[in-house]
């Protein structure tokens, strides 16, 4: 492993685990703490070296390559920082785990990698929790404010079969999300195809929207119970868009409770004061097959306390108007 902030030249051999890798990767993994735009600086500028030649950071590391990497010097991280980092690393529970992957039920507010005004994540946590681990990747991403199941790859040649797992979308990985809506939402079924644009508004934030020329763009709902102001539903994604539950259901007019980028703000401010502090967005089962044995493989995360326990509020003072038969397999006990 490449330790970032040598004052040295650093040589390394590439073995079985990071061949197939793109080096501009290989590099931002290894080098922890150091900036993209200087990966890339060096990269361009030549001073890394495979081999003794100079290549591109599209260049595919083989086993046997020879990696020369010149000095790298970083800022030392704020002692405040390290500590918070290595507190997020215990809230982190495994689902999941053998030799090539394993499974955590993610906490929300915890971003899944460190980039864009954010130090830590669930990976960096990971890493520093296992600092024996050789290879720890992450196979899909879920937003901050999203709960829920998250794979993680442990050797390369699975998390290669992760990600074209995931680009066959509902082919590959059944991937389903608990959700509560504002409104009264009636189908007990319903296919969504909205194609979804991705764009950055005027302070640099990154927002989606559905339109016509974005990319295709398929989830299916699935309605497990209703109160007059508010319904519980089940999604599942056909395709992996970026924001696409949370974009299809505010275009619908039923917007997720708590979602701060596409919700209802004044409603948002209310459910802060009456008990829900989050989006009620959660990953809860993912059905697959083992990356590498090809072994049925379906891993749940319960409810977190924090959606249940509003549901259950909800439901001791308004009428439940409809009740899905799955309901209890899905919550348990706790309406």
């Amino acid at each position: 492993m490449i330790s970032a902030g040598s004052n040295s030249v650093t040589h390394a051999v590439i073995g079985d685990e990071e061949h197939g890798q793109r080096l501009d990767n290989f590099l931002i993994r290894c080098c922890k703490g150091v900036p993209k735009s200087h990966i890339y600086r060096i990269l361009r500028s030549g001073e890394v070296r495979v081999n003794s030649r100079r290549v591109d950071a599209t260049y595919r590391l083989c086993v046997g390559d020879k990696l020369r990497i010149p000095p790298i010097r970083v800022a030392e991280r704020p002692k405040n920082e390290v500590d918070e980092a290595a507190k997020q690393r215990v809230d982190l529970p495994i689902l999941y785990e053998d030799e090539a992957m394993l499974v955590i039920d993610k906490p929300e507010g915890i971003a899944v990698h460190g980039g864009s005004g954010v130090s830590f994540g669930v990976i960096e946590a990971l890493r520093r929790q296992r600092p024996e681990a050789r290879f720890l990747e992450l196979a899909h991403r879920l937003d901050r404010e999203t709960s829920g199941i998250l794979l993680v790859g442990k050797k390369r040649l699975a998390l290669t079969a992760l990600h074209d797992m995931f680009r066959e979308h509902g082919a590959g990985a059944d991937k389903r999300y608990l959700v509560l809506v504002k409104g009264r939402w009636m189908n007990t079924t319903q296919h969504v195809k909205l194609p979804l644009h991705k764009y950055l508004t005027e302070g640099g934030e990154r927002r989606v929207s559905v339109n016509p020329e974005g990319k295709a763009a398929h989830t299916v709902f699935r309605l497990l119970a209703r109160w007059p102001e508010m319904s519980l539903l089940e999604a599942q994604l056909k395709t992996g868009r970026t924001h696409q539950i949370r974009v299809h259901l505010a275009h619908l007019g039923f917007p997720i409770l708590g979602d701060e980028k596409y919700g209802d703000f004044a409603l948002n401010r209310e459910l802060k004061r009456t008990g829900l502090k989050r989006m009620a967005l959660h990953a809860w089962r993912m059905a697959l097959r083992h990356p590498l044995t090809g072994a049925p493989l379906e891993c749940v995360a319960p409810l977190p306390e924090s959606i249940a326990s509003y549901i259950a509020a909800v439901d001791t003072q308004k009428t439940r108007e409809f009740t899905a038969d799955n309901l209890e397999q899905i919550l348990g006990k706790r309406l």
